[in-house]
Protein backbone atom coordinates (compact mmCIF):
# COMPACT_ATOMS: atom_id res chain seq x y z
CA UNK A 1 0.00 0.00 0.00
CA UNK A 2 1.66 3.40 -0.78
CA UNK A 3 2.28 5.00 2.27
CA UNK A 4 1.29 8.63 1.29
CA UNK A 5 -2.49 7.10 -0.06
CA UNK A 6 -2.39 4.72 3.24
CA UNK A 7 -4.00 7.15 5.40
CA UNK A 8 -6.97 7.68 3.53
CA UNK A 9 -7.63 3.95 2.56
CA UNK A 10 -7.52 3.22 6.38
CA UNK A 11 -9.84 6.19 7.27
CA UNK A 12 -12.43 4.77 4.31
CA UNK A 13 -12.41 1.40 5.40
CA UNK A 14 -13.14 2.21 9.13
CA UNK A 15 -15.96 4.64 8.03
CA UNK A 16 -17.54 2.25 5.88
CA UNK A 17 -16.91 -0.17 8.13
CA UNK A 18 -18.66 1.25 11.47
CA UNK A 19 -15.25 1.96 13.34
CA UNK A 20 -15.80 5.65 12.79
CA UNK A 21 -17.67 8.22 11.73
CA UNK A 22 -17.30 12.14 11.08
CA UNK A 23 -18.34 13.79 13.75
CA UNK A 24 -22.15 16.23 13.41
CA UNK A 25 -22.10 13.94 10.03
CA UNK A 26 -25.52 14.97 8.97
CA UNK A 27 -24.63 19.07 9.49
CA UNK A 28 -21.64 18.80 7.24
CA UNK A 29 -19.42 17.68 10.29
CA UNK A 30 -17.29 18.94 12.85
CA UNK A 31 -13.60 19.51 11.36
CA UNK A 32 -11.07 16.92 13.48
CA UNK A 33 -13.64 15.40 15.53
CA UNK A 34 -14.42 11.60 15.01
CA UNK A 35 -17.22 9.38 16.48
CA UNK A 36 -16.53 5.55 17.36
CA UNK A 37 -19.10 3.32 15.81
CA UNK A 38 -20.33 -0.20 17.28
CA UNK A 39 -17.12 -2.00 15.75
CA UNK A 40 -14.68 1.57 16.94
CA UNK A 41 -16.52 1.27 20.55
CA UNK A 42 -15.96 -2.62 21.06
CA UNK A 43 -12.12 -2.42 20.01
CA UNK A 44 -11.84 0.75 22.33
CA UNK A 45 -13.02 -1.09 24.58
CA UNK A 46 -11.27 -3.91 24.26
CA UNK A 47 -7.89 -1.99 23.86
CA UNK A 48 -8.81 -0.54 27.40
CA UNK A 49 -9.49 -3.75 29.05
CA UNK A 50 -5.92 -4.60 27.79
CA UNK A 51 -4.16 -1.91 29.01
CA UNK A 52 -5.80 -2.08 32.68
CA UNK A 53 -4.88 -6.33 32.61
CA UNK A 54 -1.84 -6.16 31.52
CA UNK A 55 -0.52 -3.13 34.04
CA UNK A 56 -3.04 -2.50 36.86
CA UNK A 57 -5.04 -5.66 37.46
CA UNK A 58 -1.96 -8.04 37.01
CA UNK A 59 0.30 -6.17 39.74
CA UNK A 60 -0.15 -6.11 43.34
CA UNK A 61 0.83 -2.35 43.77
CA UNK A 62 -1.49 -0.80 41.49
CA UNK A 63 -4.70 1.18 41.80
CA UNK A 64 -7.77 2.56 39.56
CA UNK A 65 -9.21 5.96 39.85
CA UNK A 66 -12.09 8.21 38.04
CA UNK A 67 -12.02 11.91 38.96
CA UNK A 68 -13.93 14.80 37.66
CA UNK A 69 -13.24 16.04 33.99
CA UNK A 70 -13.74 19.60 35.51
CA UNK A 71 -11.41 20.89 38.32
CA UNK A 72 -10.95 24.21 41.03
CA UNK A 73 -9.20 26.21 38.84
CA UNK A 74 -6.61 26.85 41.60
CA UNK A 75 -5.40 23.43 40.00
CA UNK A 76 -4.66 24.52 36.87
CA UNK A 77 -2.76 27.33 38.35
CA UNK A 78 -0.86 25.49 40.53
CA UNK A 79 0.14 22.86 37.77
CA UNK A 80 1.43 25.74 35.82
CA UNK A 81 -1.04 25.37 33.01
CA UNK A 82 -3.17 28.12 33.20
CA UNK A 83 0.46 30.19 32.95
CA UNK A 84 2.38 27.76 30.34
CA UNK A 85 0.56 25.00 28.56
CA UNK A 86 0.40 26.59 25.32
CA UNK A 87 2.13 26.41 22.04
CA UNK A 88 3.25 29.02 19.71
CA UNK A 89 0.63 30.04 17.13
CA UNK A 90 1.56 31.82 13.81
CA UNK A 91 -0.22 33.30 10.92
CA UNK A 92 0.02 33.69 6.98
CA UNK A 93 -1.10 37.07 6.31
CA UNK A 94 -1.68 36.66 3.01
CA UNK A 95 -4.31 33.92 3.20
CA UNK A 96 -5.03 33.62 6.87
CA UNK A 97 -3.60 29.75 7.35
CA UNK A 98 -2.71 29.13 11.06
CA UNK A 99 0.35 27.36 11.84
CA UNK A 100 2.24 26.08 15.24
CA UNK A 101 5.30 27.71 14.85
CA UNK A 102 7.31 24.41 15.76
CA UNK A 103 5.60 22.42 13.77
CA UNK A 104 6.26 24.49 10.81
CA UNK A 105 9.56 24.30 11.42
CA UNK A 106 9.93 20.62 11.99
CA UNK A 107 8.45 20.28 8.36
CA UNK A 108 10.36 22.47 5.96
CA UNK A 109 13.56 21.96 8.40
CA UNK A 110 13.37 18.23 9.97
CA UNK A 111 14.49 20.11 13.22
CA UNK A 112 12.69 19.40 16.54
CA UNK A 113 12.18 22.36 18.46
CA UNK A 114 12.45 22.74 22.52
CA UNK A 115 9.45 23.72 24.00
CA UNK A 116 11.67 26.05 26.18
CA UNK A 117 12.47 27.99 23.01
CA UNK A 118 11.74 31.55 23.05
CA UNK A 119 9.06 32.73 20.34
CA UNK A 120 11.92 35.45 19.17
CA UNK A 121 14.31 32.32 18.16
CA UNK A 122 10.95 30.80 16.50
CA UNK A 123 10.54 33.93 14.31
CA UNK A 124 14.35 34.29 13.64
CA UNK A 125 14.41 30.34 12.50
CA UNK A 126 11.38 30.64 10.13
CA UNK A 127 12.91 34.01 8.86
CA UNK A 128 16.26 32.64 8.07
CA UNK A 129 15.38 29.37 6.29
CA UNK A 130 12.66 31.29 4.37
CA UNK A 131 9.58 29.00 5.22
CA UNK A 132 6.92 29.82 3.29
CA UNK A 133 3.16 28.94 3.87
CA UNK A 134 2.32 25.66 2.94
CA UNK A 135 -1.17 26.92 1.65
CA UNK A 136 -0.49 29.91 -0.40
CA UNK A 137 3.44 29.38 -0.71
CA UNK A 138 4.30 33.32 0.57
CA UNK A 139 6.64 34.64 3.58
CA UNK A 140 4.20 36.79 5.02
CA UNK A 141 3.91 36.24 9.01
CA UNK A 142 2.34 37.52 11.65
CA UNK A 143 4.42 37.69 14.99
CA UNK A 144 4.33 34.74 16.69
CA UNK A 145 2.17 34.62 19.97
CA UNK A 146 1.42 31.82 22.85
CA UNK A 147 -2.22 30.05 22.31
CA UNK A 148 -3.68 28.46 25.78
CA UNK A 149 -4.91 25.14 24.90
CA UNK A 150 -7.39 24.63 27.65
CA UNK A 151 -10.96 24.52 27.16
CA UNK A 152 -12.58 27.24 29.64
CA UNK A 153 -16.38 27.11 30.90
CA UNK A 154 -18.22 28.65 33.80
CA UNK A 155 -20.32 26.89 36.11
CA UNK A 156 -22.67 29.20 38.51
CA UNK A 157 -26.67 30.41 37.32
CA UNK A 158 -26.52 33.70 37.69
CA UNK A 159 -24.12 35.96 35.25
CA UNK A 160 -22.32 37.85 37.81
CA UNK A 161 -21.23 34.82 40.15
CA UNK A 162 -20.65 32.61 37.45
CA UNK A 163 -16.61 31.44 37.98
CA UNK A 164 -14.23 30.69 35.04
CA UNK A 165 -13.25 26.75 35.14
CA UNK A 166 -11.30 24.55 32.52
CA UNK A 167 -12.12 21.55 30.85
CA UNK A 168 -8.84 19.13 31.92
CA UNK A 169 -6.53 19.45 29.24
CA UNK A 170 -4.70 15.76 30.63
CA UNK A 171 -5.73 13.44 33.91
CA UNK A 172 -2.86 13.18 35.29
CA UNK A 173 -3.58 16.28 38.10
CA UNK A 174 -6.94 14.60 39.23
CA UNK A 175 -4.51 11.70 40.55
CA UNK A 176 -1.83 13.99 42.55
CA UNK A 177 -4.65 16.33 44.22
CA UNK A 178 -6.45 12.59 45.41
CA UNK A 179 -2.92 11.53 46.64
CA UNK A 180 -3.52 12.02 50.10
CA UNK A 181 -6.53 10.72 50.27
CA UNK A 182 -5.81 7.54 48.12
CA UNK A 183 -2.77 6.62 50.37
CA UNK A 184 -4.55 6.84 53.84
CA UNK A 185 -7.89 5.09 52.59
CA UNK A 186 -5.99 2.25 51.05
CA UNK A 187 -3.31 2.21 53.32
CA UNK A 188 -0.54 2.40 51.17
CA UNK A 189 3.18 2.39 51.49
CA UNK A 190 5.63 2.92 48.88
CA UNK A 191 6.26 2.26 46.08
CA UNK A 192 2.82 2.28 44.34
CA UNK A 193 0.87 3.54 41.25
CA UNK A 194 -2.58 5.02 40.58
CA UNK A 195 -3.90 4.77 37.21
CA UNK A 196 -7.04 6.73 35.73
CA UNK A 197 -8.95 6.49 31.88
CA UNK A 198 -10.39 9.10 30.81
CA UNK A 199 -11.17 12.11 28.52
CA UNK A 200 -8.97 15.12 27.98
CA UNK A 201 -9.09 18.58 26.05
CA UNK A 202 -7.26 20.24 24.48
CA UNK A 203 -7.79 23.54 21.39
CA UNK A 204 -4.91 22.44 19.26
CA UNK A 205 -4.17 24.74 16.82
CA UNK A 206 -4.14 22.23 13.93
CA UNK A 207 -5.92 19.04 15.14
CA UNK A 208 -5.61 16.27 12.40
CA UNK A 209 -3.85 13.25 10.82
CA UNK A 210 -7.41 11.25 11.26
CA UNK A 211 -7.39 10.44 15.10
CA UNK A 212 -3.72 11.10 15.96
CA UNK A 213 -4.25 14.61 17.31
CA UNK A 214 -7.88 15.60 17.84
CA UNK A 215 -9.31 18.27 20.64
CA UNK A 216 -11.11 15.58 23.01
CA UNK A 217 -9.40 12.34 23.69
CA UNK A 218 -8.90 9.47 25.75
CA UNK A 219 -5.73 9.12 28.11
CA UNK A 220 -4.54 6.01 29.66
CA UNK A 221 -2.16 7.06 32.49
CA UNK A 222 -0.22 6.02 35.90
CA UNK A 223 1.41 8.09 38.21
CA UNK A 224 3.48 5.72 39.83
CA UNK A 225 4.80 7.09 43.41
CA UNK A 226 8.21 5.94 44.91
CA UNK A 227 11.23 7.29 46.41
CA UNK A 228 13.44 9.72 44.87
CA UNK A 229 16.31 6.71 44.96
CA UNK A 230 14.07 3.94 42.99
CA UNK A 231 13.29 6.66 40.21
CA UNK A 232 15.71 4.97 37.48
CA UNK A 233 15.03 1.41 38.65
CA UNK A 234 11.10 1.73 38.02
CA UNK A 235 11.53 4.43 34.95
CA UNK A 236 13.45 1.46 33.11
CA UNK A 237 10.62 -1.33 34.76
CA UNK A 238 7.93 0.82 33.26
CA UNK A 239 9.73 1.21 29.50
CA UNK A 240 9.83 -2.56 29.99
CA UNK A 241 6.40 -3.39 30.25
CA UNK A 242 5.49 -0.61 27.62
CA UNK A 243 7.50 -2.61 25.10
CA UNK A 244 6.32 -5.81 25.88
CA UNK A 245 3.01 -4.78 25.99
CA UNK A 246 2.79 -3.27 22.76
CA UNK A 247 4.77 -6.00 20.97
CA UNK A 248 3.18 -9.08 22.71
CA UNK A 249 -0.25 -8.29 23.95
CA UNK A 250 -1.28 -6.29 21.28
CA UNK A 251 1.31 -7.40 18.81
CA UNK A 252 2.60 -4.27 17.06
CA UNK A 253 5.88 -4.57 14.77
CA UNK A 254 9.25 -4.39 16.25
CA UNK A 255 9.81 -2.48 13.19
CA UNK A 256 6.90 0.06 13.38
CA UNK A 257 8.36 1.13 16.49
CA UNK A 258 11.26 3.77 17.69
CA UNK A 259 12.18 5.02 21.22
CA UNK A 260 13.65 8.64 21.85
CA UNK A 261 15.50 9.49 24.75
CA UNK A 262 15.57 13.15 25.05
CA UNK A 263 18.51 14.96 25.93
CA UNK A 264 18.52 16.97 29.02
CA UNK A 265 18.09 20.42 27.28
CA UNK A 266 14.99 19.07 25.29
CA UNK A 267 13.02 18.32 28.67
CA UNK A 268 9.66 19.75 30.15
CA UNK A 269 10.96 21.87 33.17
CA UNK A 270 9.09 19.06 35.69
CA UNK A 271 10.88 16.34 34.03
CA UNK A 272 14.15 14.80 34.79
CA UNK A 273 13.92 12.22 32.06
CA UNK A 274 11.79 12.18 29.28
CA UNK A 275 11.17 8.76 26.90
CA UNK A 276 8.87 8.97 24.04
CA UNK A 277 7.72 5.68 21.99
CA UNK A 278 7.00 6.39 18.34
CA UNK A 279 5.09 4.58 16.04
CA UNK A 280 5.19 4.75 12.00
CA UNK A 281 1.74 5.85 11.52
CA UNK A 282 0.91 7.11 7.92
CA UNK A 283 2.07 10.63 8.28
CA UNK A 284 5.68 9.11 9.68
CA UNK A 285 7.10 8.71 12.94
CA UNK A 286 5.25 10.35 15.78
CA UNK A 287 4.57 10.27 19.44
CA UNK A 288 2.63 7.18 20.92
CA UNK A 289 3.27 6.37 24.13
CA UNK A 290 5.13 8.89 26.77
CA UNK A 291 7.39 8.40 30.11
CA UNK A 292 8.61 11.18 32.01
CA UNK A 293 10.42 11.44 35.55
CA UNK A 294 7.96 14.27 36.81
CA UNK A 295 10.35 14.21 40.31
CA UNK A 296 8.58 15.98 43.36
CA UNK A 297 6.94 18.75 40.73
CA UNK A 298 3.87 18.45 41.36
CA UNK A 299 2.71 17.24 44.90
CA UNK A 300 5.01 20.12 45.82
CA UNK A 301 3.35 22.42 43.35
CA UNK A 302 -0.24 21.30 44.85
CA UNK A 303 1.34 21.38 48.69
CA UNK A 304 2.16 24.62 48.03
CA UNK A 305 -0.74 26.18 46.53
CA UNK A 306 -2.90 24.27 48.14
CA UNK A 307 -1.10 25.06 52.14
CA UNK A 308 -2.39 21.17 52.47
CA UNK A 309 0.23 18.48 52.97
CA UNK A 310 0.65 16.18 50.85
CA UNK A 311 3.77 14.20 52.23
CA UNK A 312 3.79 11.13 52.91
CA UNK A 313 5.21 9.70 56.27
CA UNK A 314 7.90 6.66 56.04
CA UNK A 315 6.53 4.53 59.48
CA UNK A 316 9.89 2.43 59.83
CA UNK A 317 12.01 6.04 59.74
CA UNK A 318 9.63 8.38 60.62
CA UNK A 319 10.66 10.08 58.11
CA UNK A 320 8.51 12.65 55.86
CA UNK A 321 9.19 13.80 52.22
CA UNK A 322 7.11 14.00 48.74
CA UNK A 323 7.32 10.82 46.86
CA UNK A 324 9.00 10.95 43.31
CA UNK A 325 6.67 10.10 40.29
CA UNK A 326 7.08 8.48 37.21
CA UNK A 327 4.37 8.86 34.68
CA UNK A 328 3.78 6.47 31.85
CA UNK A 329 0.86 7.31 29.79
CA UNK A 330 -1.07 7.04 26.04
CA UNK A 331 -3.14 8.51 24.31
CA UNK A 332 -6.50 5.88 23.77
CA UNK A 333 -7.12 7.36 20.14
CA UNK A 334 -3.19 7.17 18.78
CA UNK A 335 -3.11 3.20 20.05
CA UNK A 336 -6.16 2.47 18.12
CA UNK A 337 -5.16 4.08 15.11
CA UNK A 338 -1.58 2.25 15.71
CA UNK A 339 -2.92 -0.70 16.27
CA UNK A 340 -5.33 -0.32 12.98
CA UNK A 341 -2.06 0.76 11.01
CA UNK A 342 -0.35 -2.38 11.68
CA UNK A 343 -3.51 -4.81 11.24
CA UNK A 344 -4.65 -3.80 7.79
CA UNK A 345 -3.44 -5.85 5.18
CA UNK A 346 -4.21 -6.52 1.32
CA UNK A 347 -3.71 -9.76 0.49
CA UNK A 348 -3.50 -11.41 -2.65
CA UNK A 349 -4.78 -14.83 -3.25
CA UNK A 350 -4.02 -17.86 -5.28
CA UNK A 351 -6.48 -16.82 -7.61
CA UNK A 352 -5.89 -13.66 -7.99
CA UNK A 353 -8.25 -11.78 -6.10
CA UNK A 354 -7.30 -9.64 -3.51
CA UNK A 355 -8.57 -9.78 0.54
CA UNK A 356 -8.69 -6.82 2.78
CA UNK A 357 -7.99 -8.45 6.18
CA UNK A 358 -7.52 -6.80 9.87
CA UNK A 359 -5.05 -8.84 11.67
CA UNK A 360 -5.88 -8.02 15.12
CA UNK A 361 -4.95 -10.51 18.03
CA UNK A 362 -8.42 -12.25 18.82
CA UNK A 363 -8.62 -11.30 21.90
CA UNK A 364 -8.51 -7.42 20.90
CA UNK A 365 -11.05 -8.21 17.96
CA UNK A 366 -14.12 -6.71 18.15
CA UNK A 367 -16.05 -9.66 16.99
CA UNK A 368 -14.42 -13.16 18.25
CA UNK A 369 -17.04 -14.97 15.84
CA UNK A 370 -19.08 -14.80 12.96
CA UNK A 371 -22.04 -17.30 12.76
CA UNK A 372 -23.04 -17.57 9.02
CA UNK A 373 -25.44 -20.45 8.20
CA UNK A 374 -24.53 -21.86 4.73
CA UNK A 375 -28.65 -21.50 4.03
CA UNK A 376 -31.92 -19.49 4.77
CA UNK A 377 -33.36 -22.80 6.03
CA UNK A 378 -30.21 -23.49 8.46
CA UNK A 379 -31.60 -20.05 10.05
CA UNK A 380 -32.95 -21.62 12.98
CA UNK A 381 -30.15 -23.71 14.41
CA UNK A 382 -28.05 -20.89 13.40
CA UNK A 383 -30.05 -18.46 15.55
CA UNK A 384 -29.33 -21.11 18.33
CA UNK A 385 -25.91 -21.18 17.93
CA UNK A 386 -25.52 -17.28 18.37
CA UNK A 387 -27.62 -16.97 21.41
CA UNK A 388 -25.96 -19.95 22.99
CA UNK A 389 -22.33 -18.40 22.23
CA UNK A 390 -23.53 -14.74 23.39
CA UNK A 391 -25.00 -16.33 26.34
CA UNK A 392 -21.63 -17.62 26.94
CA UNK A 393 -20.04 -14.28 27.15
CA UNK A 394 -18.75 -14.30 23.61
CA UNK A 395 -18.95 -11.03 21.36
CA UNK A 396 -20.22 -12.56 18.25
CA UNK A 397 -22.07 -11.25 14.86
CA UNK A 398 -24.91 -13.06 12.69
CA UNK A 399 -24.11 -12.33 9.09
CA UNK A 400 -26.91 -14.29 6.46
CA UNK A 401 -26.61 -12.07 3.41
CA UNK A 402 -24.65 -13.46 0.23
CA UNK A 403 -22.42 -15.95 -0.78
CA UNK A 404 -20.01 -17.87 1.71
CA UNK A 405 -17.12 -16.22 0.16
CA UNK A 406 -18.41 -12.74 0.67
CA UNK A 407 -19.53 -12.84 3.96
CA UNK A 408 -15.74 -14.50 4.54
CA UNK A 409 -14.23 -11.82 2.73
CA UNK A 410 -16.86 -9.47 5.44
CA UNK A 411 -15.84 -10.47 8.27
CA UNK A 412 -11.92 -10.31 7.26
CA UNK A 413 -12.61 -6.41 6.37
CA UNK A 414 -13.58 -5.96 10.20
CA UNK A 415 -10.95 -8.05 12.29
CA UNK A 416 -13.41 -11.16 12.92
CA UNK A 417 -10.78 -14.10 13.87
CA UNK A 418 -13.25 -17.16 13.29
CA UNK A 419 -16.09 -17.57 11.12
CA UNK A 420 -18.34 -20.52 12.33
CA UNK A 421 -20.17 -21.97 9.26
CA UNK A 422 -23.50 -23.88 10.12
CA UNK A 423 -24.21 -26.31 7.46
CA UNK A 424 -26.49 -29.37 7.05
CA UNK A 425 -24.36 -31.83 8.97
CA UNK A 426 -24.74 -29.60 12.37
CA UNK A 427 -28.76 -30.60 12.84
CA UNK A 428 -27.54 -34.09 13.04
CA UNK A 429 -24.17 -34.18 14.66
CA UNK A 430 -24.02 -30.96 16.43
CA UNK A 431 -20.78 -29.84 14.92
CA UNK A 432 -19.41 -26.67 13.18
CA UNK A 433 -16.85 -25.84 10.33
CA UNK A 434 -14.56 -23.16 11.88
CA UNK A 435 -12.74 -21.09 9.93
CA UNK A 436 -9.24 -19.37 10.52
CA UNK A 437 -9.19 -15.50 9.50
CA UNK A 438 -5.26 -15.41 9.17
CA UNK A 439 -4.34 -18.74 7.67
CA UNK A 440 -8.03 -19.46 5.71
CA UNK A 441 -7.56 -22.95 6.96
CA UNK A 442 -10.62 -24.80 8.64
CA UNK A 443 -11.46 -27.30 10.77
CA UNK A 444 -14.44 -29.17 12.57
CA UNK A 445 -15.73 -28.70 16.54
CA UNK A 446 -18.79 -29.67 18.45
CA UNK A 447 -20.86 -26.64 19.38
CA UNK A 448 -20.46 -27.02 22.97
CA UNK A 449 -16.85 -26.84 22.99
CA UNK A 450 -15.81 -23.81 21.49
CA UNK A 451 -14.61 -21.29 23.22
CA UNK A 452 -11.87 -18.56 22.14
CA UNK A 453 -9.02 -20.10 23.82
CA UNK A 454 -9.76 -23.61 23.42
CA UNK A 455 -10.38 -22.15 19.07
CA UNK A 456 -6.96 -20.13 18.92
CA UNK A 457 -5.23 -23.44 20.41
CA UNK A 458 -7.10 -25.69 17.69
CA UNK A 459 -5.22 -23.64 14.63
Amino acid sequence: MDKKNSQEIIVNHLKNYGFVYQNSEIYNGLANAWDFGPLGSLLKNNLKNAWLDFFVYSKKNMHLIDTNIILNSNVWKASGHVDNFSDPLIDCKSCKSRYRADKLILEFTNENINEQTSLEILEKIILDSKIACPNCKKSDWTKIRKFNLMFNTSIGVVEDSKSEVYLRPETAQGIFINFKNIQRTQRLKLPFGIAQIGKAFRNEITPGNFIFRSREFEQMEIEFFCEKKDTNKFFEFFLTEINTFLTTIINLKKENLKIIDYPKEELAHYSSRTVDILYNFPHGFNELWGIADRGEFDLTQHQNHSKKSLDYLDEETKKRFIPSVIEPSVGMERLLYALVVDAYKEEVLDDNSTRIVLKFSPNLAPYKFAVLPLSNKLSDKATAVFEQLISSKNICTYDAAGSIGKRYRRQDAIGTPYCITIDFDTVNDDTVTIRDRDSMKQIRMKINEINLEKVKKAF
